[in-house]
């Protein structure tokens, strides 16, 4: 079974932190490539950061960096976001997706695979 779940959003003041996880099966995961991006409302998907096979980081958006640090644990096979000082321009559904390719990694349209999403939500 294929599966993709975002867990940890929520709701926080401004200044707040958030870590975000992503829990995927072995065959979407290992050899992939991955990234978290986020839709806000009436906004188009954003790239936030990706991580590839190697584990070399791509990114940040300029608008995480420094705030947002993401990671990938290649024998859980499992993605995570830690979001600290967290902004409501932060607020969005955020979202894990995986990919065999290794390029492009901030194209949303490279991604095979995606999750659900999470909401997080900051208030000012």
């Amino acid at each position: 079974q294929v599966y993709l779940v975002e867990s940890g959003g929520g709701s926080v003041q401004a200044g707040g932190s958030l870590r975000l996880s992503c829990t995927t099966s072995r065959d979407i995961f290992s050899g992939y490539s991955v990234a978290w991006f986020r839709r806000a409302p009436g906004k188009e998907r954003e790239f936030v950061v990706g991580i590839r096979r190697s584990g070399d980081i791509v990114g940040y958006a300029d608008s995480v960096r420094g705030r947002f640090t993401a990671s990938r644990d290649d024998s859980e096979k499992k993605l995570y976001l830690q979001m600290n000082n967290l902004k409501p321009e932060d607020t969005a559904v955020y979202y894990c997706a995986t990919t065999t390719t290794d390029y492009r990694l901030w194209t949303w349209s490279q991604y095979t695979y995606w999750g659900q999403g999470t909401q997080v939500t900051v208030a000012s």
